[in-house]
This record gives C-alpha cells, structure tokens and sequence, in this order.
C-alpha cells in the first residue's frame, strides 16, 4: 500500500440506526476503487465488513470495521460501525478516533431514535458532519420529507449540497451545487441541469456560497466586495463551517445501484479535514500535567489503542496513531500498563484482510497482532516520553445476566473468557455477586449478551446458560435491641464457653458496619472483643431474615462472662455471631433494594404508555422533558422491576424506544411484597 502523510488522510466514522447502509455503502466505495473485484453483500453474507460469525448470521454489523479508501490522493480511513443501540460502544470508539462522522438516514424511514443516540454523541465531541439520505432508489422514496425529517430530529444548519434528481424507483442522480451540473447513473456521468430543477439549484447554491462566506471573515468581506466567491473559496470556506458546526451539508446517495457514491467519495476528501488540521491532541504527561501537542510526525509519539478484537489465535490491536511515526519492529512504552511492549509487524486492515506496512504516519489508523498485556484506552509512547491519553466513555450497562458454566471444564475456564470478553468489548462488565454468590454479565441490551454468550463458546471454548439474576437485596434494621447468647460446649477435654450482651442499633441504610464496645471492669477481656467483633462480622455475610448481607447496623457489646480454662477465642466469635443474629431479629429488620435512576427516551405519542408502565414498576416519577418529536421520562425504579425492560421497551414502542439507567441508592422493600421475597429466599436455600 501506498504510503499516506498526516495531510494526505481523513478518519471518518459512518454512523446512523440499523439498516441504513452503512456498510454497503463501503462496500461499493471498495468496489469502486478497485480494492475488491466483486461488490460485497451483507444479506449473503459476502461483505468485507461484516466479517464476524455472528455479523453473517445476522446480516447486520456488531463491530467496527476499518476500510482504508484511496481516492484523490488521499487515503480515507472508513470507519464502518454497528446501527444497533446495543452496540453504542463501538461507535463512540470509532468517534473517538475520526476527524468527521457521516450519518445515514435512510430516505424512507428517516430520522429514526438510534439516528439521534449516534448524533448526539458525535454533537457531543463536536465533530464536523455531512448527512448522507441513503437508499434514495427504494420505492416509496420522498426526499422533502426524508430532509424535513432531519430538520425536525437533529440539531444543526442543515445546507443541502446537492438535489436529488426523481425518487424512488426513478432515482437517476443528483444536481452537484457547488460545480453546478448534474451527476447521472451509475457511471457518474455529468450532464447539464435539468430544467426544472435550475431555479431550486440557484436559490441552493446561494445558500452554500452563503454558508462558506460565513465559515471565515476574510471570506465574508470577498463575498461581499466581490459579490460572490471562487469555487476554490466556496469548498475552503465550506470546509471552515463544516468544522465550526455552523454549517451541516446533506447529500444523498443509492449506493446498491452506484449512483452519486464518487460525488459522495468527493465530498469526504474535500470537506472533512486532515488530522492536522485540527487543534492537535491532548495528553497527560508523566508529571500529571496535561499537555498539548500538534498532530505530527515530530510530535513525541502517541498511539492510541482504541479498539481490541480478540479471536483463538490472539489479541488484535486497534491503533490511532496522534504523534511521531509509529514503525513496524519496534519497542516502546505502554504508559495504562507501564511496561515495554513490542510492536509487531504494523497491518492495515480492510475487514478482516491485513496489509503489512513499515510505518504509520501521525494520524493514521491501523492494527498489530500480539502487543503483550496492552489492551483498549492505552497510550502507547516512547518511555523517556511518558503520555496518556484520556479514556474513551461509555455508558453504564443497562442488562444483565447470571452466569452458568455448564461442566466442570467450563468453570476452569469462565475468568478468563470473560475477561477476554471484557477486553475485547469495554461496554461489557462482569462480577460476582457477594449477595446471590452469582456470576454477573452485564451491557448494553439482550442482544449484546447474547451475542457475547456465542462469542465466549465460539471464540474460546467455553460453555455456559444464562439466567435472570437474582436481585441482590440487603438486610437491615430498624430500632434498637438486646440480646443475650451464651455458648458452651463440653466434649471431654477442655470445652467451650463464652457469654456475651450484645446491642445493636440502626444507623442510615447506606452505611456499612459499625462495631463498639462498653466493657467496664473487664467483664470480657480485650482479646475476646476482638473475637466478638469478628464474629459479628461473620453474620454480616448472610443475614437472619433471608440470607442477603446486613448493613447500615452498629453492634456494641456491653457485657458477658468469661471462664478461666473454657473460653477461648473461637467460642466469643461464636457467641458474637449468634447473639448479633438472635438481637437483629428483636430489632424490626426489614429488606433493601438497590434503586436505579431511569432516563427512557421514546417517540411522543408513546408517552402515555410509558408512564402507565412506570406506574406498574414502583418508580417515582422525577420528570418529563421534550427534545424535538421526543419524550424523555426520568424516574427512580427498584431493579427488581427493571430486569426485563429491555424486551418489555421495545415491545412497547416497536423497537422506537431507548433507556439508560444507573446505580442510586439502597431503599427499603415495602412490606407487602417482602415476606414472599424472603419465603423464595428460603425456599431456594433449602433446594441448595
């Protein structure tokens, strides 16, 4: 492959909702350039992109997957990423490292609630956008109301750049407005306006001469010295208001039957800038300052991993390369590990297909094999030159899943492919669970888990069920009360004795354990308070109620009796242990349940529905707010009520619907519904 500098490349990321081209549209940029000699298909499963096993089954994309363009001289780093919420992770990766995101929407559907989770992340890292209203040769096609669906939906100043010439089944091309002429069939050939669109492409091209005299001031004084601007100036300044967020291009595109994919192709060199062009990257230096340097081969070196894929034979490396010269054959330093890594033989990848290359330019994306320990978020630098770069943020896991291995082998082998999982995926989180003693998985929806399930048994070998988790209750108190526990035991030598007055009292739901002691006159000695403490600390583990850890109780011993041959440490941790759990059962104990804070985003005229079903949950209600055609409903629920909501959403608004939760507090289970809470507890204690 040819060898590309930093001015010579543009990272973009294509997003948008599930099924609106993204990846046939690379697809047919890669025919077209020659990198492939027949034109991919995702429903057949033959696309370049889609390379997973889960990715052919599914016909649809679950990771990212990078294509190297050339075109114009330029080598354009395409980053295709999944449209399925569940996979969001992927595309803020893949945002993390481009210069500019394109986003489909498809012209039947248009702006759909997945459309405006990836816009809102890209409008978050202020990226610069074209939109692309794809799929213009499906029937059905209107393109005002594709356009005015955008307009409605997303923010910005949306500038058409070209026309659509027909619709639908008559979809022949498009009117180029800044070169002023028309752009036919799947040849791409250039032809005069048709009549009657030449009013509509004046009154356009206006608006973007307008817009590019806006991007910079000197232009704005050409424009109106002149009356009017240079194409060169037009694209320059296009390119300035693209990359201030003043100005959003639209275009559209039927890259199935290739037309208007070169002027597409054409708009992404011209439009979207360099990585140099930029304000350069921002890193965290060895002394904990930050510090600033340009995107440059005489930066100090900062190679970013932004992405890890792990498969049987070993770890892939996803890299972003911000400063130096990243080379084949090298050692440098991992600043998020702190230890030397070696770095391989440097691959580009189109899909799954490596390209060995010497180098990598600052800017430039591309991929090693086996980089020791180092995995996603970490900085890779020269050691006399230490730098971090920020971590990419993802959203806190919204579903989960209880683990089970299915053999003795499995078990063997369950740590290690989840953490390969984790590595490879940073939306998925996995632990066990000190209250239900479960193995948790959790991420981003049904899908993501059990696509991560097939993964680990595909991938590496291991075998397990999933179950809804148990949800993981506390135990509490509510007054304060005494007790007393003497234990004695006598087996012919020397026995057993210990006897303690234990009181205990409630303190805030939240806190842990607290453990005083109000012996005077040395009633018991000071080791056998220790012991005592350690006992009561035992109890915490399972409580008396139903097995679930106790918090928010303070335990004070206040008296007992010692003998002088019988008692021993392990009889005061027994009398401790049993005496906290004969007072907590005097003391009003009742259950707690984690409560998560809700934020549901669905189309309006779902509102109603929402809200009924919230009511059905137990959730408090905190707000209502309205963004554009949207409802968001914001609410404090107990996660017993939210384990299948994901499923339950989506049937609710045909799939139009997204939430996000996390952790809040602990709250207390209210009494009608806690006695059948602890009678399964038992239940399922005495199966075990």
């Amino acid at each position: 492959m040819k060898e590309f500098k930093t001015g010579q490349i543009r990272n973009i990321a294509l997003i948008s909702h599930n099924g609106a081209g993204k990846t046939t549209l690379v697809e047919r940029m890669l025919f077209n350039t020659g990198v492939t000699t027949r034109m991919g298909d995702v429903q057949s499963g033959t696309a370049a992109m889609d390379f997973e096993e889960e990715e052919i089954s599914r016909n649809s994309s679950i990771a990212t997957a990078l294509a190297p363009i050339e075109w114009k001289d330029t080598k354009v780093n395409v980053l295709d990423t999944p449209g399925y919420v569940d996979f969001i992770g992927e595309v803020n990766a893949a945002l993390a490292v481009a210069e500019g995101a394109v986003v489909l929407v498809e012209a039947v559907s248009g702006v759909e609630v997945g459309t405006e989770i990836v816009w809102g992340e890209a409008e978050r890292r202020n990226l610069p956008r074209l939109v692309v209203i794809n799929k213009m040769d499906r029937e059905n096609v209107r393109a005002s109301r594709a356009f005015q669906s955008i307009q409605d939906n997303l923010n910005g100043n949306f500038i058409p750049l070209q026309l659509p010439i027909g619709e639908g089944t008559n979809f022949k091309g498009v009117v180029d407005l800044l070169s002023m002429e028309a752009r036919l069939g799947e040849k791409d050939e250039r032809g005069p306006i048709p009549d009657d669109l030449a009013d509509a492409a004046e009154e356009a091209h206006l608006a973007i001469v307008e817009a590019a005299a806006e991007g910079d001031d000197a232009l704005m004084e050409k424009y109106f010295e002149d009356d009017g601007l240079s194409d060169e100036d037009i694209i320059r300044g296009l390119k300035l208001a693209i990359q201030q967020g003043s100005a959003i291009p639209v275009i559209y595109s039927a890259p199935q039957a290739n037309i208007a994919v070169v002027p597409l192709m054409n708009a992404l060199v011209r439009l979207f800038p360099a990585p140099n062009e930029n304000d350069g990257f921002s890193a965290t230096n060895a002394a904990g300052d930050e510090v600033i340097h340009p995107v440059d081969d005489s930066s100090p070196l900062a190679a970013f991993i932004f992405k890890t894929r792990e498969d049987p034979y070993g770890r892939m490396s996803y890299i972003r390369v911000y400063g130096g010269i990243l080379e084949s054959d090298s050692r440098i330093w991992d600043t998020l590990g702190d230890s030397e890594v070696r770095v391989g033989t440097l691959q580009v990848l189109t899909g799954k297909d490596q390209t060995a290359v010497a180098k990598l330019h600052s800017g430039d994306i591309g991929a090693v094999v086996k980089l020791g320990d180092a995995h996603t978020n970490a900085t890779l630098c020269d050691k006399g030159n230490k730098l971090q770069m920020a971590h990419i943020e993802q959203p806190n896991p919204i579903a989960q899943v209880a683990i089970h291995p299915v053999s003795q082998s499995d078990v063997a082998k369950l740590s290690q492919a989840l953490n390969r999982l984790t590595t490879e995926d940073t939306t998925l989180k996995w632990y066990t669970e000190t209250a239900t003693h479960e193995t948790i998985l959790s991420g981003m929806g049904n899908t993501h888990l059990d696509i991560a399930v097939k993964k680990a048994e595909s991938k590496f070998g291991v075998h397990f069920n999933t179950t809804i988790p148990k949800v993981p209750y506390r135990e509490t108190i509510t007054k304060t009360n005494s007790s007393e526990y003497t234990h004695k035991k006598q087996s012919g030598g020397a026995g057993q004795y210990a006897r303690v007055f234990l009181r205990v009292e409630s303190m805030d739901d939240d806190a842990e354990f607290e453990f005083g002691s109000e012996i005077f006159g040395g009633a018991i000695s000071a080791p056998f308070v220790a012991a005592t403490e350690k006992g009561c600390r035992q109890a915490l583990e399972s409580g008396p109620v139903a097995g679930f850890p106790v918090v928010g109780v303070k335990a004070i011993v206040y008296d007992g009796k010692e003998h002088p041959v019988d008692s021993k440490e392990i009889a005061f941790q027994t009398a401790g242990r049993e005496g906290f759990k004969k007072a907590m059962l005097g003391a009003g104990p009742v259950l707690l349940e984690p409560i998560y804070e809700v934020s549901v985003t669905v189309p309006s005229d779902n509102m109603g529905d929402i809200l009924g079903d919230m009511n059905t949950r137990r959730a408090r209600v905190l707000g209502m707010d309205q963004e554009g055609t949207k409802s968001i409903v914001k609410a404090e629920v107990p996660l017993a009520e939210m384990q299948t909501y994901t499923a339950d959403l989506r049937s609710m608004t045909q799939g139009r619907g997204v939430f996000g939760m996390k952790y809040l507090r602990y709250g207390r289970v209210p009494n009608h519904l806690q006695a059948d809470i602890i009678a399964k507890a038992k239940a399922a204690e005495e199966e075990n």
